[in-house]
């Protein structure tokens, strides 16, 4: 594992959790019938598992349609480049724009990170320089 590039704290997590899933605890086949922040309120708890992971659990595996990651630094970029001509407060454009995106969160953040991917949005923190 750690030629794969895991650290010792990874593997321990990776660990952690497949016991949850050996003792019962962890049942993926439960998440199905469970809400967006139910799923991710069950993850968290495990240890090793943040927000941000739980919310990739949400959209790359249990396909839901309507996440938004507002800790995703690449998203948070992403949405201030898109919006940088509007008016700017002191909240995100993350935080301002998501309820237009409801119910495709998730749609919307797969071009956000698309953005980010073939270089429309700088790899370093955006600047309105």
């Amino acid at each position: 594992m750690r030629s794969a590039g895991l650290s010792k704290n990874k593997f321990a997590y990776i660990r952690n959790t497949a016991e949850c899933v050996k003792e019962g605890s962890l049942d993926f086949h439960a998440f199905q019938n469970m809400d967006d922040e139910e799923v991710i309120r069950l993850l968290v708890s495990i240890k090793g598992i943040g927000r941000w992971t739980a919310e990739m659990f949400l959209i790359f595996y249990l396909g839901r349609q309507d996440v938004l990651s507002f800790g995703d630094s690449g998203l948070n970029r992403a949405a201030e480049w898109l919006y940088s001509s509007e008016e700017n407060d002191s909240k995100s454009q993350l935080k301002r724009k998501h309820v237009e995106w409801k119910p495709y969160s998730t749609i919307v953040s797969l071009y956000l990170w698309e953005a980010v991917n073939i270089g429309l949005v700088q790899t370093k923190s955006f600047t309105n320089n």
